[in-house]
């Protein structure tokens, strides 16, 4: 049964504004997303938290933009950095943050497609509770190629929102399905690999739905752009979509997913979190981020869950 979770839209705020509001026919060209309007805090290398700090977040669900060092700190689970070709017998490669979950039987696998900011300590931080959730959570920088190669140094979020212009839905494709490959062919996992992707990623991860790559079992959009009406047919997975109640230029793309999705008899459910903003899961400074990321987490693990086995 289909099933759909729509709560009142609040006030109208234009976050990420530069984004188209529906990507054209011919959708595969870029995925420019600035994102110019979502204000968050910023966790680079260069000043992360103390490791020992009680700062920790909410237990059960990703750490906040705040916290995510010193829940990375404090983790046992076993992370590491990885660098993963493009493609079969390609010299070139793109770097990658994995993290594996605490367990003796294999697991699922779940891509984690970073923002415009590239892949910063809160991305990772989102990979160290998948696999606290029971997945290989594989992170991939999208931006190796575009930086010069593969590199473990994060990068200032100015610097990845002008590379991240260039990352066309081509390229995005390519190099998600790269790390989805490469945490299949782990003996630890098992052979469906989900997606989730936030901002940026949210609208990547619904245009790899479009893909459709070997063994895709799903997708969670959080608050990213739908794809063109007209791609919305080779989707052949379920996709979950999360929204903020206060992100209007983004959630003006769910109706034509919606009405087409139906009418193609697609699974895609989602749900909008009243007073919320954009970058919820992130910003959770915020009570009614918080509240959005304390619902929105356990609905993305049970849709996981539910579509991995």
């Amino acid at each position: 049964m289909r099933v759909r979770y729509l709560f009142p839209l609040a006030a109208l705020v234009a976050a990420c504004s530069r984004e188209p509001a529906q990507q054209p026919a011919a959708a595969t060209a870029s995925m420019a997303d600035p994102h110019s309007g979502h204000v968050m805090s910023e966790i680079s290398g260069a000043a992360v938290l103390d490791p020992m700090s009680k700062m920790q977040g909410t237990p059960g669900i990703p750490a906040g933009a705040a916290d995510a060092a010193a829940r990375l700190g404090a983790s046992t689970r076993h992370g590491e950095w990885v660098k993963i070709a493009w493609e079969p017998g390609s010299a070139d490669s793109l770097m990658a943050w994995i993290v594996f979950p605490e367990t003796r039987k294999k697991a699922p696998v779940v891509v984690v497609i970073h923002e415009i900011f590239g892949l910063s300590t809160w991305v990772r931080g989102v990979a160290d509770q998948l696999a606290a959730d029971g997945f290989i959570a594989v992170a991939p920088d999208l931006l190796s190629r575009m930086r010069g190669g593969p590199s473990a140094d994060e990068l200032k979020s100015d610097s990845a929102t002008k590379l991240i212009r260039s990352v066309t839905v081509a390229e995005m494709n390519k190099g998600v399905f790269a790390a989805a490959q490469y945490g299949l062919s782990l003996p630890a996992a098992t052979k469906k690999y989900g997606v989730v992707g936030y901002c940026w990623g949210g609208s990547a991860t619904f245009n790899h739905a479009v893909f459709n790559g070997k063994n895709f079992g799903g997708g969670v959009v959080y608050y990213g752009t739908s794809p063109a009406k007209d791609s919305l047919p080779r989707i052949q997975a379920p996709i979950l979509g999360l929204y903020g109640g206060n992100d209007a230029r983004v959630n003006a793309t769910i109706g034509w997913a919606d009405t087409t999705m139906q009418a193609l008899k697609k699974s895609y459910a989602y749900k909008i979190f009243d007073g919320a903003g954009h970058g919820f899961l992130r910003a959770q400074d915020q009570p009614a981020n918080l509240e959005a990321a304390k619902q929105a987490w356990p609905m993305t693990i049970s849709f996981f869950r539910a579509n991995l086995r």
